[in-house]
């Protein structure tokens, strides 16, 4: 590009090229486009109206303007003026029902085996250990896998090791029944985990955790980044290098549809009734990376440069954090957060997602987003900055123990109100939503017998409030709720009693004199 801009420094050429400065950059259009929206969206005419409600009698989920109802058979898109149904199948038997899914979306620059991998498709898996290859805006089949060979595998949970690049697929814990426990029996295998690789979908292999190497006490296994991370009832949480596993232990490599002799079994990989064979098999402990003892095995790496953040072992101890430099287990400088919440519901604490390595700590009335850097003096020492807060609004709030009555009798309260207390505005939800570069935060006050929330959108470098979007419907505390903020789409998915469901859609509209 030529230099007329007067620009002749090499740091600020990227910088600028970064953010956008280059009409010949790819994605330039793209962010200028979302710069526009996120003007638009704040401006005080930009009203955010309720388009469309919904009600159902099994679960609701939302994934990049899809809606999906009645186990996965409904698919309703939310982006068109009005939802609309994309698919409709007839109600699937209670054998074939999903029990997880995945989006998966088609990566940028490569060159795929079928015209289909270039559009979003739903990885499912069923109760009968199927997993499945669907078409997001058909429904149609488009590859099925049989997951359970001879080892009795109920799997049930799918989750990213790396986000739409390499999947895993976990088994329900394995348990013995009753009678053969009382025999004597032992089991020792307690979950199986397949992995794959997607688009093209691909076996990588399957493994299993079993007590004769990690121990008797472990409760719970995922894998993230590359990482195994192996969890004990104690609390101890344990870290192993997954990669490395894999490559150390893999016996025989398989691919889908590779006629096989396995153990004696004869059969083709993925095909009923043999399913996946389990050609990983961990026959020492594996070197270990790290270990933690935190309460509840709450554990989280991140960070600039990398910490963790736990909390202490000890019941007495819940709601406090420490941060510690995952270099040498050093608590940082004002590591220690403690909110002294008095509330029904603990404060939560996580890194932030927009990779800045901040942090976000949410209590019932306080957000308090926290930065790591270097202590004055001290290179090597991080300390725990606060970058800015978000205070509910509670000006109305007065709590006093003593009060004085018309006549003048003082009457004292014996209990104080709680920090969660429903008549005070609490923070239920925080989110961060990255294409438009906003944080925000869901906010609720009982008002007599109904809960009012309203979503609010605030400056992700500096907190300041942008927007303010009131929910029409009346929010209940004591059920489950979800909300999502998609670019210029907020949904609201609520449980009702008796394990109804409610889904309610708001799209962006421009007020005008015109309308009310």
């Amino acid at each position: 590009a030529p230099r007329a801009c007067g620009v002749h420094n090499v740091c600020r050429l990227l910088s600028r090229r970064a953010h956008g400065f280059y009409a010949r950059d790819a994605g330039v259009a793209h962010r200028k486009n979302l710069g526009l929206l996120r003007k638009i969206m704040c401006q005080e005419s930009t009203k955010f109206k309720n388009v469309w409600t919904t009600h159902s009698a099994s679960p609701i989920a939302y994934e990049r303007g899809r809606i999906y109802m009645d186990n996965y058979q409904c698919c309703i898109s939310s982006i068109a003026q009005e939802p609309r149904i994309l698919y409709q199948k007839s109600k699937c038997a209670k054998s074939e029902k999903i029990e997880d899914a995945l989006l998966l979306e088609c990566p940028l620059g490569e060159m795929l085996p079928s015209p289909s991998d270039y559009k979003a498709s739903l990885i499912v898996l069923t109760v009968q250990n199927w997993l499945l290859r669907l078409s997001a805006d058909s429904g149609e089949v488009l590859e099925k896998v049989y997951l359970a060979g001879s080892c009795c595998k109920f799997f049930r949970y799918l989750s990213w090791d790396t986000p739409q690049e390499v999947m895993i697929v976990k088994s329900a814990q394995n348990k013995l029944p009753a009678a053969a426990r009382q025999a004597g029996i032992q089991q020792t295998v307690l979950f199986y985990l397949a992995v794959f690789q997607v688009l093209p979908l691909s076996f990588i292999g399957m493994l299993e955790i079993n007590k004769k190497i990690f121990g008797n006490s472990v409760t719970d296994v995922a894998v993230s980044n590359g990482i195994l991370i192996v969890m004990y009832s104690m609390g101890l949480v344990r870290l192993y290098n997954f990669k490395a596993i894999l490559e150390q232990f893999m016996e025989q490599p398989f691919d889908l549809g590779q006629e096989f002799n396995w153990n004696g079994q004869v059969g083709v990989v993925g095909k009923y009734p043999f399913g996946l064979p389990c050609n990983i098999k961990i026959t020492d402990t594996p070197p270990l990376l790290f270990e933690a003892s935190s309460l509840e095995n709450a554990f989280q790496i991140g960070g600039y440069p990398w910490h963790y953040i736990i909390t202490p072992n000890k019941k007495k101890h819940k709601g406090v954090f420490h941060i510690c430099s995952l270099k040498d287990n050093a608590l940082a400088k004002n590591g220690i957060q403690d909110m002294k919440c008095c509330s029904l519901e603990p404060d939560w604490i996580y890194f932030h997602p927009d990779m800045s390595g901040r942090i976000i700590h949410v209590g019932p009335n306080l957000i308090k987003v926290l930065k790591l850097k270097e202590v004055k003096n001290h290179a090597d020492q991080m300390e725990i900055a606060e970058d800015f807060t978000i205070v509910a609004n509670r000006e109305n709030c007065v709590n006093n123990s003593v009060t004085v009555t018309a006549s003048g009798r003082v009457v004292k309260k014996r209990f104080t109100s709680l920090d969660d207390d429903p008549e005070q505005e609490t923070f239920k939800i925080v989110d961060y939503e990255d294409e438009l570069d906003l944080l925000s935060t869901v906010a609720v006050t009982q008002i007599g017998a109904d809960g009012r929330a309203h979503l609010d959108f605030h400056c992700n470098e500096h907190g300041i409030l942008l927007k303010s979007i009131p929910l029409k419907e009346s929010w209940d505390v004591t059920y489950s709720h979800e909300v999502y903020f998609d670019k210029d789409l907020v949904l609201h998915i609520e449980q009702k009693p008796n394990r109804r469901f409610s889904c309610h859609v708001y799209q962006m509209v421009c007020d005008t004199a015109k309308d009310d």
